[in-house]
């Protein structure tokens, strides 16, 4: 079924009243022994948050938000696969799809699909437009929860193409980051034929073998804070990539553990200076948990890193379609030039950025509206 039907957020007030009454009725543990985040998000700080989410959050804002861009929903390969569909109001504007990972959602890219699909709006060139479309990656978000294994990172790459071509898109461009970032390249991959390039500010490469006698101090800094994540920022990563059935249950049952679960990453991830509040406001990290807590996504979400993690990177498989990266200077994973031009056969464009880390879209829209614009222009 190919069919295309418009979809809105519009969640029960019951589900409303159901989360307030959990975060009211929270079972807290003891406070932390260290006095910093070493240990995992502050009790003092998740107690505030959740106060702040029962009582003064505002679900239905984030929804008219959401609800403001046209949304819609399509059966592919038997997943119900929800998306933002924005077409630019110039004529030959280009395609992009953009795609999330995790813990994040769409609600990351509500700052920057405006100016991206009407740069004129925002004080841009037309020239620069996009029609954009964001999916929300099989169980994440409102999409459906595949049933069965199977839905690796290149099988939601095969189904993007399906989504584009449905869509009359039959030439596009994709960007992403985190698994966006591995969903984008396994399109450069697979959909070359239909992918005139990508963009990612995640880039999925390895320092190479050459580089490893004379490395840069940028390089050393990179792989040093790579070390650092496997050693000391992954436990959820190997949890998820092997149990996220088991981990699924508390955090689906307990709003403050899923919380918690998420917004620990946006302290360790974001460029924030110690606080993800200094980068992002209290609504939009809760918006960004909402994803995950009213369509109940924790194991659904968890599953992709069991079902792809073994090939997230993949690092030495050559990338022939024009290539932009942009590095964020907080990202987890961070690639010097010379790493990127080994995998990349067509590297177009490449860009140390002063500030932002992980969720680059959400942290620092203007910087990466800006980048992406750079790197497509290099590629029309």
């Amino acid at each position: 079924m190919s069919e295309i039907r418009p979809f809105r957020f519009a969640i029960p007030e019951a589900a409303l009243t159901d989360l307030k009454a959990r975060l009211a009725n929270t079972r807290w543990p003891e406070r932390e022994t260290p006095e910093d985040w070493s240990q995992g998000i502050p009790l003092a700080y998740m107690k505030e948050l959740c106060a702040y989410w029962r009582d003064d959050y505002d679900w239905r804002r984030c929804e008219a938000l959401l609800n403001y861009w046209p949304q819609f929903e399509t059966v592919i390969d038997g997943v119900s696969i929800q998306f933002m569909h924005i077409r630019s109001p110039v004529p030959n504007a280009r395609p992009l799809v953009m795609t999330h990972g995790w813990p994040g959602s769409v609600v990351e890219f509500l700052k920057v699909v405006g100016p991206l699909t009407d740069p004129a709006a925002h004080g841009g060139d037309p020239a620069d437009a996009f029609h954009v479309v964001c999916p929300s990656l099989p169980g994440f978000g409102f999409s459906g929860k595949p049933t069965a294994p199977g839905w690796t990172i290149e099988r939601i790459g095969a189904a993007w193409g399906v989504l584009m071509a449905r869509l009359g898109y039959p030439r596009y461009f994709a960007q992403g980051g985190d698994w966006g970032s591995a969903v984008t390249h396994s399109i450069a991959m697979t959909e070359a034929a239909n992918c005139d390039g990508i963009h990612t500010n995640m880039p999925l490469v390895s320092p190479t073998a050459d580089s490893r006698d004379d490395l840069t101090e940028f390089e050393q800094k990179a792989i040093a804070d790579g070390k650092y994540y496997w050693d000391w920022d992954s436990g959820y990563s190997k949890e998820q990539s092997t149990r996220p059935q088991t981990v699924g249950y508390g955090l689906t049952d307990s709003p403050s553990g899923q919380a918690a679960w998420i917004v620990e990453k946006f302290w360790a991830w974001t460029d924030c200076d110690g606080h993800p509040e200094n980068v992002l406001t209290r609504d939009e990290l809760l918006d960004n948990v909402m994803m995950y807590w009213l369509p109940a996504s924790a194991a659904s979400s968890a599953r992709l890193y069991w079902q792809s993690f073994g090939l997230l990177t993949r690092p030495h498989e050559q990338i022939h379609v024009p290539v932009g990266v942009s590095i964020f200077p907080h990202e987890i994973f961070r690639a010097s030039r010379r790493w990127a031009e080994a995998r990349y056969t067509k590297l177009v464009h490449y860009r140390q950025l002063p500030k932002g880390g992980h969720f680059a879209a959400f942290e620092q829209p203007e910087t990466f509206i800006d980048e992406v614009r750079s790197a497509f222009r290099l590629m029309r």
